[in-house]
C-alpha cells in the first residue's frame, strides 16, 4: 500500500476529475462487499454485512479560534495569545491527518472526515488529499462558533459557506454534517434539508442509522459517538491509549454479539491533533486489525450508511 510521500509523488494532487459524484453515489446502487464466511448468516445490512463500523477523522486544526481549548491550563492573560496552545493543533495538520491516512491506507479502509471550512482553506491541499484518497468530506460548519443560538438566516449561511469552502477546494460536494460538538438548534435540520444535505450525525440516541421526517421528506440519521472518541476519553478522561483501545475493542465484542440478531453499527471518532499522535494511531492500529479477524464486518463511510438507510424498506423510523 503507498504511503503518504509516494502518493503525493504519484498524484501531484492536481486532478479531481476522476472523483465519483457525490449524487451518483445516492442514485445508483451500493457496491457489495465480499465478507468472506458470512454467507450463512441473516444480514440485516443492504450490502451483506453482520456489522457496519465507521471511523470519523475531524479535520479541525486551522479553524479553531484564538485562546481556544487545548491541554494547557486556561488561564492566559487577556490580550495574549498562547502560542503552545496554537502548535497543538497545528500537530493535526503537520502530523496528525498524514499519519492517519497511511493508517487507513494500511488498512484499505475508508473514513468520513468532518471538515470545518476555515481549516480546509488554511490547509487546501492536505483536504483534498483526503478526498482522492477516498475518503468522505462532510460539512463541519465553517468554523468554530457557537451555532445552536443563531437564527435561520445566519445559521444558513455559517452552514452553506463551510460547505462551498469544501466543495472549492476539493470538489466533492458534502452531504453530511456535524455540529461543533453536536450542538445543532432548533433551525438545523430544515437548513440541512433546504441546502440538499442527506444526512446528520449529531445524534447519540442509537447504535444504528435511522430516517426522521424533516418537512414530511425523508432525513437520514447516521449515529455518532462519545463513548468510542479520543477527544472525550484520551482529552476529556485522559485515557492512556492502551485504555482507548480497550473500551472500543469492548464496544465492538457487545455490538458484534448483538449484531447476530439486530443490525447494528458501531461508530468510532477520531480529531487531527489527538488521534493522528503516534501513540494513538498505535491504539487504532490494534483495534482495527482485532475487528478485522471478525466474519462479516465491513468498514462504511458514513455518505454510504446513510444510502443504505434511504434504500432499505425495512429501516427504522422516527
Amino acid at each position: 500500500m503507498k504511503n503518504r510521500r509516494t502518493f503525493l509523488k504519484q498524484t501531484g494532487l492536481v486532478s479531481l476529475a476522476t472523483l465519483l459524484p457525490i449524487n451518483s453515489l445516492f442514485a445508483g446502487d451500493l457496491k457489495t462487499n465480499e465478507l468472506a464466511g458470512n454467507e450463512n448468516s441473516v444480514s440485516k445490512w443492504a450490502d451483506g454485512s453482520r456489522l457496519v463500523v465507521s471511523i470519523s477523522m475531524q479535520f479541525e486544526a486551522g479553524g479553531q479560534p484564538v485562546n481556544s481549548e487545548s491541554p494547557f491550563p486556561q488561564n492566559m492573560q487577556k490580550g495574549f495569545v498562547d502560542l503552545p496552545g496554537e502548535t497543538w493543533y497545528q500537530y493535526g495538520y503537520k502530523e496528525g491527518i498524514p499519519r492517519m491516512l497511511d493508517n487507513w491506507d494500511k488498512f484499505g479502509i475508508k473514513v468520513t472526515s468532518h471538515m470545518v471550512g476555515s481549516a480546509v482553506l488554511k490547509n487546501p491541499a492536505l483536504a483534498k488529499e483526503i478526498v482522492e484518497r477516498g475518503h468522505e468530506a462532510a460539512a463541519h460548519g465553517m468554523n468554530w462558533s457557537t451555532q445552536y443560538s443563531m437564527d435561520y438566516e445566519t445559521e444558513k449561511k455559517f452552514i452553506k459557506d463551510g460547505a462551498d469552502a469544501i466543495k472549492k477546494v476539493t470538489g466533492f460536494d458534502p452531504v453530511g454534517y456535524n455540529a461543533n460538538w453536536l450542538r445543532r438548534g432548533p433551525n438545523t435540520l430544515e437548513i440541512l434539508q433546504e441546502l440538499g444535505f442527506k444526512y446528520h450525525i449529531d445524534d447519540l440516541s442509537r447504535d444504528e442509522p435511522f430516517l426522521i421526517k424533516v418537512k414530511e421528506k425523508d432525513f437520514a440519521v447516521v449515529p455518532y459517538t462519545i463513548r468510542c472518541n479520543d477527544i472525550v476519553l484520551i482529552e476529556g478522561k485522559n485515557f492512556s491509549a492502551d485504555q482507548f483501545a480497550r473500551q472500543v475493542i469492548m464496544e465492538f465484542d457487545q455490538l458484534y454479539k448483538e449484531s447476530e440478531n439486530k443490525r447494528r453499527q458501531m461508530s468510532i471518532s477520531f480529531h487531527d491533533r489527538i488521534g493522528g499522535t503516534p501513540q494513538m494511531v498505535a491504539a487504532a492500529t490494534e483495534i482495527i486489525t482485532y475487528i478485522q479477524k471478525h466474519k462479516g464486518v465491513s468498514f462504511r463511510r458514513k455518505d454510504e450508511i446513510a444510502k443504505m438507510a434511504y434504500n432499505d424498506k425495512s429501516i427504522l423510523r422516527e
